[in-house]
C-alpha cells in the first residue's frame, strides 16, 4: 500500500522486497515488545497490561499525523495510496468475529505468525484455525445468500470512503480529533494499570 513504485519508479521485484524487509522488521520489533506471548496479549482484555492497546494507536497516531503532513506539503499524492472498499456491515460482523478469535486465542494474525516463528504451539493453533477458516470461508462465498451479504452496500457508505470525506470536514481536523481520542486513551489505560496494580498490591 505504500506507493514507491509509483513514486520513486520501483519495479515489482523491488517492491516485493522492500515488503519482504520490512515485514521481518516488524515482526522482530513485536516480538521484542513481547507481542507474541498470548499472556502478555490476553492481558490487555483485562486492564491489566495496555501495551499492545498503546503502542498499537502510537502507530495508528504516528502514520496517521505523516500522511496529513506529506500530503499537506505536497510531498505525497494520498491518491496513489490503496484503501479498501467500504462495506460497513460485513466489515462490523467481520470485526466481531475476528475479535472474538483474537481473545479465545490469543493472537491477532500478525502476532500469530511471530509466535510461530519463535515455536509457540498455541500460536500455531491459531493460524492453523486462521487458514481453516478462510478455507471455509472461500467454500461458503458461493452461497448466494452469503455472497449478497459480503458485498452488502449501505446507502451513504459506498465506494472508498474516509472519515474527513464522511465527515464533511478537513483531514487535519480528523487527525487532531484521533489525536486528541489517542491521549485520552493513553491517559485511561495508565490509569486502569495503576488501578489493578494497586489491587494486586493490596490482594
Amino acid at each position: 500500500m505504500f506507493p514507491l513504485v509509483d513514486t520513486l519508479g520501483f519495479g515489482t521485484p523491488t517492491d516485493y522486497v522492500l515488503a519482504f524487509l520490512l515485514g521481518i522488521g516488524f515482526g522482530f520489533f513485536l516480538e521484542s515488545a513481547g507481542f507474541g506471548n498470548a499472556n502478555k496479549l490476553a492481558m490487555q482484555f483485562y486492564f491489566r497490561d495496555l501495551s499492545v492497546f498503546k503502542v498499537m494507536f502510537t502507530a495508528i497516531v504516528t502514520a496517521m499525523t505523516g500522511l496529513v503532513v506529506l500530503s499537506s506539503a505536497g510531498l505525497l499524492d494520498s491518491s496513489l495510496l490503496y484503501l479498501n472498499p467500504t462495506f460497513l456491515w460485513p466489515g462490523i460482523v467481520g470485526g466481531l468475529i475476528m475479535g472474538a478469535g483474537f481473545i479465545i486465542g490469543g493472537y491477532c494474525p500478525g502476532t500469530a505468525l511471530v509466535g510461530v516463528v519463535t515455536g509457540k504451539i498455541d500460536a500455531m493453533m491459531s493460524v492453523v484455525g486462521g487458514m481453516l477458516g478462510m478455507a471455509l470461508f472461500s467454500e461458503t462465498y458461493g452461497i448466494p445468500a452469503i455472497a449478497r451479504f459480503y458485498a452488502l452496500e449501505t446507502e451513504g457508505l459506498t465506494g472508498t470512503i474516509t472519515l474527513p470525506e464522511w465527515l464533511g470536514v478537513r483531514p487535519g481536523l480528523v487527525a487532531a480529533a484521533v489525536l486528541a481520542v489517542a491521549v485520552a486513551g493513553f491517559w485511561g489505560s495508565e490509569w486502569a494499570e495503576s488501578y489493578h496494580a494497586r489491587k494486586t498490591a493490596q490482594a
